[in-house]
């Protein structure tokens, strides 16, 4: 099975304010800087390339808030210990499980998921201290925001990816895809 992270970030590698808050991905007079003439950051062929996506309830909570839903089709697994039935609406989109990593890892497994796209810090985080993470897209945004929710924690040992390839884009965003050495 295939794991994979998609992940925006600041310069100095921070998802979201302390807060949780993502208005540093917004421009002058709040235009988003994420979009560049309609372009997507690949986003569109990478989502059609998993069958599965596994999230935290923070991250659940701020793709459910922005009234947008990209995972049409997909599995969706939202962990979390304190989310104890999903929004009205949302009961036929998302499942809610809470557990260890590793046996979260190996439901999956048993269920046949092919490749599963790991989204938000904490989970992503979990994911990589077992090296469970094959491979990470980073999109950096042309900001430093100075303090924030950190895309990486402390790892028990170091983990080494292999560097696939690097995209710039007109609006700043740089944007590289690195592939775990086992």
């Amino acid at each position: 099975m295939k794991a994979s992270a998609y992940l925006a970030v600041s310069l100095d590698n921070f998802i979201a304010r302390e807060d949780g808050r993502l208005d540093w991905l917004k421009g002058e007079a709040g235009t988003e800087i994420t979009l560049s003439a309609g372009e997507d950051f690949g986003f569109t062929e990478f989502i059609n390339s998993v069958d599965t996506v596994l999230m935290g309830r923070q991250t659940f909570e701020f793709v459910y808030k922005s009234g947008s839903w990209p995972y049409r089709g997909k599995r969706v697994i939202v962990l979390s210990q304190s989310l104890l039935q999903a929004p009205v609406g949302y009961e036929d989109r998302i499942e809610l499980q809470y557990g260890p990593a590793a046996e979260i890892w190996e439901n999956l497994v048993r269920s046949g998921t092919a490749h599963v796209y790991i989204d938000g810090g904490l989970t992503l985080q979990s994911f990589l201290k077992l090296g469970l993470v094959s491979e990470l897209t980073l999109t950096r945004a042309p900001i430093l925001i100075g303090s924030g929710v950190p895309l990486f924690g402390s790892l028990p040992r170091d983990l080494q990816f292999k560097h696939l390839e690097t995209r710039s884009y007109g609006n700043g965003f740089v944007q590289s895809r690195y592939r775990l050495i086992r």
